[in-house]
């Protein structure tokens, strides 16, 4: 197994998790950040607060935020800023389409595979590039299927020298997003880690809220919450339920800031009306 492993880190709850697992299996870590215009930036700001807790608590990680200033603008999806409303409901549905980002993973697997292969010939080691990629990954998005990824490995091979230093890592490919938050329990038990703190620093809501809430008597702040009604965050919610622990993010709607008990209940609703 490689020593080295570079990790692409979204801010999200899957990322974080191998993020963690890189931690536990990898002499060294290097993660990074894509600043590409989306509407859930947030997550570049929880990816950061997350960082920062896991040095704080001695975990080495070589963190850069790669920024692609001005992609936003040529870009058609509802993902990124200027696009269409986020839509809402359960992944299976049709109009989830409107999530795609065009060839965003061709993008970030290009700068990553770069990283790599720089690493794996600087140190004369083989390089590992981490993917959170989990069976429950949707047909959605066609930059998620295994055709994709091996065309890719394979254009990488080709167009580079002492391509065969780079090899792909991952460990969750047989397991949905419950087997990673469960992995992520475990982690943080052999990492000396809080899982709450851990989890409390990711975002998985495509469709993030901001409110004004008193934070001490007479001291109010614009702070942001995570939506329960887009599907990344339906298949976040099903995850903690299957737990059996609330999720330590805080949920919000239009009208405020709601309890865990709102959120697992206005879920579960959705789940029910997808079997």
């Amino acid at each position: 197994m490689a020593k080295h492993v570079v990790v692409s880190l979204s801010g999200g709850m899957d990322s974080s998790t191998l993020l963690l697992r890189a931690l536990s299996e990898f002499d060294t870590v290097t993660a990074v950040s894509f600043d590409y215009g989306q509407k859930h930036r947030v997550e570049l700001d929880r990816a950061r607060t997350l960082v920062n807790y896991l040095l704080i608590h001695n975990k080495i990680i070589n963190y850069q935020v790669i920024k692609l200033d001005g992609l936003a603008d040529l870009l058609n999806s509802a993902l990124v800023t200027g696009g269409g409303e986020v839509p809402e409901g359960h992944y299976a549905e049709e109009n989830m389409k409107a999530t795609v980002v065009p060839n965003r993973n061709k993008i970030f697997s290009s700068i990553t595979q770069a990283i790599a292969l720089s690493i794996a010939t600087e140190k004369k080691e083989e390089c590992s590039i981490a993917l959170g990629i989990h069976a429950g990954d949707h047909a959605i998005y066609p930059d998620c299927r295994q055709e994709f990824r091996d065309a890719d490995d394979h254009a990488f091979r080709v167009g580079n020298w002492d391509s065969e230093l780079v090899s792909y890592w991952t460990p969750y490919l047989e397991g949905d997003k419950f087997t990673i938050l469960k992995d992520g329990e475990r982690l943080c038990e052999e990492l000396d880690l809080n899982f709450n703190q851990i989890y409390k620093r990711t975002n998985t809501s495509y469709k993030p809220l901001q409110h004004t809430i008193e934070t001490h008597p007479g001291w109010t702040e614009l702070v942001w919450f995570s939506d329960y009604k887009s599907a990344s965050s339906v298949e976040r919610v099903e995850a903690f339920i299957k737990l059996g622990r609330p999720d330590p993010a805080s949920y919000a709607d239009e009208t405020g800031p709601v309890t865990w008990e709102h959120v697992v209940t206005e879920v579960t609703k959705v789940l029910e009306s997808h079997e």
